[in-house]
C-alpha cells in the first residue's frame, strides 16, 4: 500500500477533500483508479430551484472550452436526480490545500502573477458567456497538483435564484460580493471583488507587495461603483502601478550615476591657481645689462620666442604624438575602470555599496590619469583635461548601453 492509498484509508477513501457550494469534492478509487468526484450535498436536492440550476449548468459545462475549465458527466439517480459529477481525468486539489500543505509556495517567483492571470483570464471567458463566477475562495478554487494551475468547476451565477444565498456559501460567504447576498444587481464586478477577497488570502503567507495593497483596496470595496469595472482592469492596475515603481527606481538609479559622474568630473577638472601679484623688485645689475642690448642667447638660454618656425612645428607634432598616445592608452583603462560600476549587476547594489566601489574608482581613474600623463610628458593640466574628456564620454556610452538593454 502506497502513502496515497494509506491517506485514502485514514480519510474513509477519500482524498483532496473539499467543500464547494454545490457538495463535496474528493477523489476516490473507482475500478481500482483513482478519480475525482463531487457529491451533491442532499438538503439542496430538495430544492426544485437548486435541481433546475444544476441540471443547467451541467448542460451549459459541455459547451465550455477554456484551459483553466474542469469539465464533468453527470450521475442520475431513478428519479432523474443528480447525485454525482464525475469529474474529468487528472489530480487536482483545492487551494486551501496546497497553502496548508506548502506555505512556501507563495514565495516562488511567479506563483503570485500567474495565480492572479489565470483567474482574470478563465472570468473574463466565463464573463464572455454571461456567467459568473460570484465565488473565488480557497475551497472552491481548485489546482491541478505538479504545475499548480488554477481550474475551475461550478459557476455561481446558475444559482442567483435560490432565496438563501448566504446558505449556499455558507462559510465562504466572506468571498462572495454583498450584492450577490443581498439580491441585489449583479455584473462583472461580483467577480472582481470575489477575486480580491481571494488574492487577499493568498498574501497571508507573504509579504504584500505595494501594487497589490492598492489594487485588492479598491476591488474590494463594498459598494460596486468603488471597484474596478473588470477584471482585466484589476489586473491592468497592478501591472502598471508595477511598471510606475520600476520607473522611479530606474529614476533614481539615473541620479545616482549623474551626481557620481558629476563628482568625478569635479575632481578630474584643474583648480584656478590662485596667482599672489607682488611689487617689482629693485633694479638690479642684469637690468642694466639688457637695456644696453644684452641678449640672453648670447649665454645659451632658448626661449619660446628664440625657437624657429621649424623648431616650433617639430614641438607641435610631439606634444599632439604624446597627446594621442596618452588618449589611447587612457581610453582603454578609463574604460576597464568605469565598467565595474556601469553594469546590470552592480546596478542592483546597494546605496552604500554602490558609493563605496564609486569612490574607489574615482581615485582609480585620478591615480591612471596622473601616471599616465608624466608617462607622456604631458603637464598635469593638460592630462586633465584630455581624461576628463575621456571619462565623460564613455560614461555617456554605458549609459546608453544599459538603457538600451533593459
Amino acid at each position: 500500500m502506497n502513502y496515497e492509498e494509506m491517506l485514502a484509508a485514514k480519510n474513509d477513501g477519500r482524498l483532496n477533500k473539499t467543500l464547494l457550494p454545490i457538495g463535496e469534492y474528493y477523489r476516490v478509487q473507482i475500478d481500482g483508479k483513482y478519480r475525482a468526484v463531487v457529491d451533491i450535498r442532499p438538503e439542496m436536492n430538495s430544492s426544485i430551484a437548486f435541481s433546475g440550476a444544476l441540471k443547467k449548468e451541467c448542460e451549459r459545462n459541455k459547451t465550455l472550452v477554456n484551459r483553466y475549465q474542469l469539465h464533468y458527466t453527470p450521475v442520475i439517480d431513478e428519479n432523474g436526480e443528480i447525485q454525482q459529477l464525475e469529474v474529468e481525468s487528472g489530480v487536482f486539489l483545492s487551494m486551501e490545500q496546497l497553502l496548508n500543505e506548502n506555505p512556501a509556495i507563495v514565495a516562488e517567483k511567479g506563483f503570485v502573477d500567474n495565480t492572479l492571470q489565470a483567474l482574470v483570464d478563465i472570468t473574463t471567458y466565463l464573463h464572455g458567456q454571461g456567467i459568473k463566477h460570484v465565488c473565488y475562495s480557497p475551497k472552491s478554487v481548485l489546482v491541478r497538483k505538479g504545475d499548480h494551475s488554477v481550474m475551475l468547476l461550478s459557476h455561481g451565477s446558475f444559482y442567483l435564484d435560490m432565496d438563501d444565498q448566504r446558505s449556499l456559501y455558507g462559510d465562504d460567504a466572506a468571498f462572495v460580493a454583498p450584492e450577490v447576498l443581498e439580491h441585489g444587481t449583479i455584473d462583472d464586478r461580483c467577480d472582481v471583488y470575489s477575486i480580491g477577497k481571494f488574492m487577499e488570502t493568498i498574501f497571508q503567507r507573504a509579504d504584500m507587495s505595494m501594487e497589490y495593497r492598492k489594487a485588492l483596496k479598491k476591488a474590494t470595496s463594498e459598494k460596486p461603483e468603488d471597484r474596478y469595472e473588470s477584471p482585466q482592469a484589476l489586473l491592468k492596475a497592478v501591472q502598471k502601478r508595477r511598471s510606475m515603481m520600476h520607473s522611479a527606481l530606474m529614476l533614481l538609479a539615473a541620479v545616482i550615476i549623474a551626481l557620481i559622474v558629476y563628482e568625478i568630473y569635479s575632481e578630474l577638472i584643474p583648480e584656478p591657481v590662485q596667482v599672489e601679484y607682488v611689487k617689482p623688485a629693485p633694479r638690479q645689475a642684469t637690468d642694466d645689462l639688457l637695456d644696453d642690448g644684452f641678449k640672453p642667447e648670447d649665454l645659451g638660454v632658448v626661449s619660446a620666442d628664440s625657437l624657429t618656425e621649424v623648431d616650433q612645428e617639430a614641438q607641435r607634432v610631439y606634444q599632439a604624438k604624446a597627446e594621442e598616445i596618452f588618449r589611447k592608452n587612457y581610453e582603454k583603462e578609463a574604460d576597464r575602470i568605469l565598467s565595474k560600476i556601469y553594469n546590470k549587476d552592480y546596478m542592483n547594489a546597494t546605496e552604500k555599496q554602490f558609493a563605496a566601489q564609486s569612490q574607489s574608482t574615482i581615485e582609480e581613474l585620478m591615480k591612471t590619469q596622473q601616471k599616465m600623463g608624466a608617462e607622456a610628458s604631458l603637464t598635469p593640466e593638460r592630462s586633465q583635461l584630455i581624461a576628463s574628456e575621456i571619462i565623460d564620454r564613455i560614461t555617456n556610452e554605458k549609459k546608453k548601453q544599459l538603457k538600451n538593454n533593459k
